[in-house]
């Protein structure tokens, strides 16, 4: 038997000794969560609209508005073009809409084209990027109030004002019609603009102007950036969160995320504003979340308002707020009925009404839902306690099998926390969604959070968490995390890292895991760490496999974990070195049947600071290669990084 590692205070060392022994057979293996690493996106940092969404074209429906974004208004990124000498205006309208969820359209009055024309130009999310040989659909709805046939020049230029691709239309209905057509643009331009040019006498109505490229994520219209949706899928989460975070119970009860207004056709959902303080389109709806979740192998957790806005709502993230504000008791009986039809149209059969929704969209087969957030980070009150309760109640008694996830709180600790957590225990809800940001230094020095849980109460969801930063040093403290949460795979059942993505000029928070531009993807170090972990996902946790050096304290710069992947039989070890000097941990796989001794080793490491930027977005980068394993043997970890080995199983 080795020396007990060396530890800062007795009750470490009483949780780390049976864990960290050298020469003990390892016990039969816990039973780890089959869902725990996923991933959470929120539509913050610009995440959707000029992100996941593959819409190139911004503000294409004229309902961006002020109160989106000081300045804006409904010709934001649109600029008014009359050419060679063309005469006339342009102005936004709202007598007789496309549909009444879409109301402003803008009307063109030409009097006279000239050479050129009369039209808009659109500047897109900090410009359209096109590759040259690419296909880009454009389409759009318009009407003609005055004339018989109106003809149109739709192109694709420069930066310099060059056309890289243009194509002719003719509008002749006096009712709304949509019309479409295919851009090539003969070369790659990084910020080009959409011109739509009326070159005859008339007056035509415009609304829902866009542009996609024809490859999107798994080639869906109305899809997703397949280059970020492809490094999503690169992490293999288990579980997609969505669509927030504070999005989902907003800023104000006429802000609550609607998911009966974000499915159907694109021109008939609700744009509104965003909490982070700019604008959503919605059509990265309900369906699209789905229908990516469906892509990529991970299973839907929608999340929904548990019947409150968010306690900092009305100016939050300005100048103050005006509290929680809760739906009328009167009116909760319909608030309840929506979520219930949330379960129904994501399982229903196509007989039922909301089923039949979905099949309608595309999709007859159900979605297969198993787990539905009732709240975020909401402030335990009496109102949200009544709200919450019949939520959870109405959905329960329906759905029983349906796993519930409540809230409790944003931080670790405090009166919401423990609020929380005693409703939770009252109407005894599966699962609880656990939040906290905090600096590196405490995610060691609470490796063992969970270890101390009760096992007979709800379980834990850890929705969002970052240890502030995005250095190597940030990721190793959190990759020693996720070795906890391995160890805690029986009481922790999910855990998302947050946010996920941020686009460059466009942040309201940070760190994030992807960052990026309308041409770049830069992954950081803490998203390799959750990439690495997510693909080595194991069935059952094993101690008394790995020793920690003595060397250093284990509760400052060092961790471990070992799992068994039940399909594949193969025995997975992660090895954290957080500190200044090389580490040797010993490693006992013996009591271990059926193993072989070839195995892949992958290194994740680089200087304590180092992070990948915009300017240098390969700094840190795993490293993969062969390995032999043996029954015993001891690796020496480099100074900061995250070591995975895998030992193949049985019938590899």
């Amino acid at each position: 038997m080795t020396t007990p590692v060396r530890c800062v205070c007795a009750a470490i060392l009483a949780v780390l000794t049976p864990l960290l022994t050298l020469g003990q057979a390892a016990p039969a293996g816990k039973p780890i969560s089959p869902d725990l690493f996923g991933i959470f996106f929120e539509d913050i940092n610009y995440a959707a609209d000029g992100g996941l969404y593959a819409e190139l074209v911004q503000n294409r429906s004229f309902e961006y508005a002020p109160s989106d974004h000081d300045g804006w208004n409904s010709l934001t990124a649109w600029e008014y073009l009359h050419e060679g000498y063309a005469m006339g205006s342009v102005s936004v309208e709202s007598a007789a809409p496309l549909h009444a969820n879409n109301p402003h359209y803008a009307t063109l009055r030409v009097e006279n084209p000239f050479q050129k024309g009369l039209g808009l130009k659109n500047t897109g999310f900090d410009g359209i990027p096109v590759g040259a040989g690419e296909k880009y659909d454009f389409s759009m709805w318009a009407r003609v109030k005055l004339g018989a046939a109106v003809p149109l020049l739709v192109q694709l230029r420069g930066a310099k004002d060059q056309v890289l691709a243009e194509t002719t239309l003719s509008a002749q209905k006096v009712d709304w019609q949509q019309y479409s057509a295919t851009l090539a643009p003969s070369t790659t331009e990084n910020k080009a603009t959409l011109v739509v040019l009326v070159t005859g006498k008339g007056v035509i109505d415009l609304d829902m102007v866009s542009l996609f490229p024809q490859k999107t994520f798994h080639n869906h219209p109305n899809g997703l950036r397949p280059d970020l949706a492809q490094a999503i899928a690169d992490i293999k989460p288990k579980f997609v969160r969505f669509p927030g975070g504070c999005l989902a119970h907003g800023d104000g009860l006429d802000n609550l995320y609607d998911w009966k207004k974000t499915i159907g056709p694109v021109e008939q959902r609700v744009a509104q504003r965003n909490i982070w303080n700019y604008h959503q389109t919605a059509g990265l709806g309900y369906f699209e979340y789905f229908q990516f979740c469906e892509d990529i192998g991970a299973k839907p957790l929608p999340v929904v308002a548990a019947g409150v806005s968010c306690q900092n709502s009305g100016g939050s993230w300005r100048i103050g707020s005006v509290g929680q504000q809760a739906i009328p008791l009167s009116e909760m009986d319909a608030y309840v009925q929506d979520v219930l039809d949330l379960v129904e149209w994501a399982n229903g059969p196509v007989t039922s009404p909301w089923g039949a929704k979905r099949a309608a969209a595309g999709h007859p087969a159900p979605f297969n839902l198993e787990y539905v957030g009732i709240g975020n980070e909401d402030k335990i009150t009496p109102d949200f306690r009544s709200r919450f309760t019949l939520l959870y109640n109405a959905v329960h008694a329906k759905y029983p099998n349906l796993k519930i996830v409540g809230t409790v709180g944003p931080g670790p600790k405090g009166e919401d926390y423990d609020l929380g957590w005693a409703l939770a225990n009252q109407l005894d809800v599966p699962l609880v969604d656990e939040h906290y940001y905090e600096k590196p230094k405490w995610f060691w020095a609470n490796n063992q959070r969970y270890d101390r849980y009760d096992r007979a109460k709800s379980k834990v969801y850890l929705g969002e968490y970052a240890s502030w930063g995005n250095t190597v040093y940030n990721a190793l403290a959190e990759a020693a995390y996720m070795t906890s949460l391995e160890r805690n795979g029986d009481v922790v059942q999910l855990a998302s890292y947050a946010p996920l993505l941020a686009k460059e000029g466009h942040t309201q928070w940070n760190p994030d895991m992807i960052y990026f531009t309308n041409t770049t993807i830069v992954p950081t170090v803490n998203y390799y760490v959750q990439q690495l972990f997510g693909h080595n996902q194991g069935n059952t946790y094993h101690q008394g496999v790995v020793t920690l050096p003595s060397s250093a304290a284990a509760d400052t710069t060092l961790a471990a974990s070992c799992v068994r992947d039940a399909q594949t039989g193969d025995v997975i070890l992660k090895l954290i070195n957080a500190s200044p000097q090389a580490q040797t941990f010993p490693i006992n796989l013996a009591s271990f049947k059926g193993l072989a001794s070839a195995a892949t080793l992958t290194v994740l490491s680089g200087d304590k600071d180092a992070k990948n930027t915009l300017a240098s977005p390969q700094t840190v980068l795993p490293k993969k290669s062969g390995y032999k394993a043996r029954k015993a043997f001891a690796y020496t970890a480099q100074p900061y990084s995250l070591v995975v080995i895998r030992v193949q199983g049985r019938g590899k």
